[in-house]
């Protein structure tokens, strides 16, 4: 009976510890890895996402530039650009759509950091200069309108135009631009407008103005925030003024969004290079507007 007894102990001890050993050998599951918020560029008519800036909070932060190695392009491929990733597309401030990744390549000769994208948009089909931003953050704010400019606001937007390209002593009888829009980045029914005008200065050199107009209590547009640059045939790449004309380094709206959910959405601007393209990104600064990020993307593109 002793021996018995002895033995069935032994048993009980080998089980258990047997059990001990299996529960020590199950894995505890590893935690899912968190990507940073993101925004990206809807570019070529929503076949194209390209990165602006990682949003920290109320800060915006570079992601990886397409001239990086491949030791930091490749864990943001593994991260952003997975086949099949869905993005939100954001036109107007809010929710329109989605972009999702059908392919990207970090040791590709032009695009290391860019990725090929199917959009389906819900409001304005994405074409040329009309663009829109995608991201992976909450979009919780809703800017009432997108649209074009109604006659009575072009008009004044062309005022303020002639203004400040009088401070930069010219009288430019043909005023050009690329894009005018008029948005409700405040959700108060009032509209500014975001504009890129162009000058000939003469054949060979071209003045670009950017800027941001806000409509005051007198009813009248003032501008928020502008930049003036020149350029001249000489520092084009291609060597051909007309690719400014159709374009090239302008600063063009992409569109808004309200990163920090203050209530005001930032303003996107994409500038197109022969290598790359620029970002910057604008917010509210009481009653001007102030540049919060300034980035770059390198890839060829000439």
């Amino acid at each position: 009976m002793k021996k018995a007894f002895t033995e069935i102990f032994a048993l009980a001890m080998v089980l258990s510890l047997s059990g001990t050993t299996i529960l020590a050998q199950k894995k505890t599951p590893a935690a899912q890895k968190t990507v940073k918020p993101i925004v990206f560029a809807v570019l070529n008519d929503g076949s194209t996402l390209e990165p602006i800036a990682y949003i920290n909070k109320t800060k915006f932060e570079q992601p990886v530039d397409g001239g990086a190695a491949q030791n930091l392009l490749a864990p943001f491929h593994r991260d952003y650009y997975k086949k099949g990733t869905v993005y939100t597309l954001i036109f107007g401030g809010s929710t329109a759509g989605t972009a999702t990744v059908k392919s990207a390549d970090s040791k590709s000769e032009c695009g290391k950091n860019l990725a090929t994208s199917t959009t389906k948009a819900t409001k304005t089909p994405l074409k040329g200069l009309v663009m829109a931003l995608a991201t992976n953050a909450p979009v919780k704010s809703k800017t009432s309108f997108r649209r074009k400019p109604t006659s009575a606001e072009k008009e004044e937007a062309d005022g303020l135009a002639r203004a400040e390209f009088a401070k930069q002593k010219l009288s430019p009888k043909a005023l050009r631009f690329q894009n005018l829009t008029a948005l409700d980045l405040e959700n108060d029914g009032r509209p500014e407008l975001v504009g890129s005008y162009w000058v000939e200065i003469d054949k060979l050199t071209r003045g670009l103005l950017f800027f941001i107009a806000g409509k005051g209590n007198n009813g009248k547009y003032s501008i928020g925030y502008s930049e003036y640059r020149s350029i001249d045939q000489e520092n084009v790449m291609s060597g051909e003024i007309k690719a400014v004309d159709d374009g090239i380094y302008n600063e063009l709206l992409l569109d808004v969004f309200d990163t920090d959910s203050d209530g005001t959405s930032e303003v996107f601007t994409y500038v197109q290079s022969f290598e790359g393209a620029g970002f910057n990104i604008y917010r509210r600064n009481g009653s001007k507007w102030m540049k919060a990020f300034e980035g770059s993307n390198y890839h060829c593109g000439y």
